[in-house]
């Protein structure tokens, strides 16, 4: 799992993961990244263990080198997982995570609301309720990964 040691929640994220990585019965080896040079030394380290696959967390300067994370993981053959939809459409693997597109959506109603005199700490605090399985068969491919009809079945979009 690859984490930014400089994002407030990575370290209850480090607590918690491996946890359930072992009830799963997965090894788990936590790389921690916050510079461009840390991203490419954390690739560098994966070759060691021969990790099977990588989890990319959700952060904020994790998601803007997305382009260097896609293109580390095809050079070193590793099949990532990322939270956001732009890293497959990018060349990467497979993401799960929140719909952009509802957040933005909820966010514009909020903003709406509020223009029309609501005040901020009345509206209630609502969690994302929409994600998205994206799943790009190209990368598969060159991975020599074979996608079960099941889960192209359960994907909401396909990257043929």
């Amino acid at each position: 799992m690859l984490v930014n040691p400089n994002n407030a929640g990575t370290e209850p994220m480090i607590r918690d993961v491996p946890e359930a990585a072992r009830a799963k019965g997965v090894k788990l080896l936590v790389l921690k990244a916050g510079t461009e040079g840390e991203i490419d030394a954390a690739f560098a380290s994966l070759v060691q263990p021969q990790a099977g696959a990588l989890v990319v967390d959700p952060d904020g300067f994790l998601s803007s080198r997305r382009g260097q994370l896609v293109a580390l993981a095809s050079r070193h053959a590793v099949p990532a997982i990322y939270a956001h939809r732009q890293f497959v459409a990018a060349g990467g693997l497979i993401s799960y995570g929140i719909d952009d597109t509802a957040v933005s959506r909820q966010v514009g109603i909020y903003a709406g609301k509020i223009l029309k005199g609501a005040k901020p700490a009345d509206l209630p605090v609502q969690q994302p309720t929409t994600f998205e399985l994206v799943i790009n068969l190209n990368t598969a491919k060159a991975l020599g990964l074979t996608i079960s009809h099941s889960m192209l079945m359960l994907a909401d979009e396909v990257i043929e």
